[in-house]
């Protein structure tokens, strides 16, 4: 019978969990996603084309693949690679609001990919070092919490957009680029650095090892990449979707804040009300759900099913991706940091590969779907086999998040 820590948490022990969530409402919400929403307006504005607009995305897939790469160098120090990388997020997107097409759009597309690798960045080493260090506190079934902050800062940024979508996208820009700004400055201020020697230490008092084989890496890392193609193509391409039915920035807006909404109560509920569930069930129900919204738009393409779609897949990717980094820590807890790197590489990897696949079905259907559709009926596939995977192997390897609550 596993133990639960009942030692109640203190002042600095929030801390380490509000400058989590606001790390990563910075890092996610800004840095990595913000330009889904502000892509329609830029596109109105005349400020950008959308073979240019289809390069900064791509070149944030691929900065962010660097950065997952490269997390690593921080393993010893993660809070110094945080705390660099959300001052990075604050430059580039102060940086885009005197960018646009035509001669600055190879300047836009550099920054975009910076912020892809400062996102990056900030995740592996937020999840690595607040998880640990709320374990060296004995509060370790509070680490959930932080992961809410990809979500909230998804539907700042959506609301922005959407509330605000009347002026010019530059502006909302310069905006979010303040609020990164402040951001960055809360979380350099407001956490205390920490020896990882002790926070690992913590970590293996009041967390059970898993013994970790390269065979159950392998197996996380590769539902990781699942995860990260699930999602992708309606995170990419839901806004514009709408936008095509609904021009008014006030209706096909709504659908990001909803994204991010969803995205943050879904992992608040999990944390929540899914404590006695193993990870990997949590994980297992969580791309089940995604599958559904990546299926829902191969019915209809109506305002109702897109926002359905919203709430579904934006519900549903941050609880995989918390039940996913919170697994890899267990497998690895006194250093996880490579093993999250490695996790988000993969996640990486799908996410570019879901654009690419659109991209490369090209304009003409194929047996009555376009490509979004066989990307979403891929996407619906892969999803289905790892839910499978992931509950069948729950079965042998019980992990609850009752700790984690």
């Amino acid at each position: 019978m596993e133990h639960t820590s009942t030692v109640h948490p203190d002042r600095t022990t929030w801390s380490v969990i509000a400058g989590g969530i606001v790390a990563l409402a910075v890092a996610m919400g800004i840095g990595r996603f913000a330009f889904t929403p502000l892509m329609p307006l830029m596109l109105r504005d005349g400020t950008l084309s959308t073979a240019a607009g289809a390069e900064w995305a791509a070149a944030n897939y691929g900065g962010y693949l660097v950065g997952a790469l490269t997390a690593s160098w921080f393993s010893k120090d993660p809070l110094r690679g945080m705390r660099l990388a959300l001052l990075g997020v604050a430059l580039t997107t102060l940086a885009a609001a005197w960018t646009s097409g035509g001669s600055t759009a190879l300047v836009g597309a550099g920054l975009r990919a910076a912020a892809g690798v400062f996102s990056a960045w900030v995740l592996v080493c937020a999840s690595s070092w607040c998880l640990a260090e709320l374990a060296r506190r004995q509060a370790p079934r509070l680490g959930a919490w932080i992961y809410t902050g990809v979500g909230l800062g998804i539907a700042l940024a959506g609301s922005f957009a959407w509330l605000g979508g009347r002026q010019r996208a530059t502006w909302l820009w310069l905006e979010l680029g303040l609020i990164a700004l402040a951001g960055a400055v809360l979380v350099g201020l407001g956490l205390q650095d920490r020896s990882m020697t002790s926070a690992s230490a913590g970590a293996h008092a009041s967390s059970p090892a898993t013994p970790s084989t390269k065979h159950g890496h392998l197996a996380l890392v590769l539902c990781y990449g699942v995860s990260g193609f699930g999602y992708i193509v309606p995170a990419t391409f839901l806004p514009a979707m709408a936008q095509q039915q609904f021009p008014d920035p006030l209706v096909f807006g709504l659908t990001w804040p909803l994204f991010g909404l969803a995205a943050a109560l879904s992992v608040a509920a999990a944390a929540r009300w899914l404590s006695g569930w193993s990870r990997r069930r949590v994980w297992a129900l969580a791309h089940g759900t995604m599958a559904l919204g990546t299926a829902l738009p191969l019915a209809t393409q109506a305002l109702w099913a897109l926002a359905a779609s919203a709430v579904l897949v934006g519900g549903t990717f941050m609880v995989a991706t918390m039940a996913g980094l919170q697994l890899a820590r267990e497998h690895a807890p006194a250093n996880p940091t490579p093993l999250l790197a490695r996790m988000t590489v993969a996640f990486a990897a799908g996410q570019i590969a879901g654009p690419l696949l659109v991209r490369a079905l090209g304009p003409d259907g194929w047996a009555g779907w376009d490509a979004l559709a066989w990307a979403n009926a891929t996407a619906t596939a892969l999803l289905v086999l790892t839910m499978a995977w992931l509950w069948h192997d729950a079965k042998h390897s019980y992990s609850p998040l009752r700790q984690f609550r």
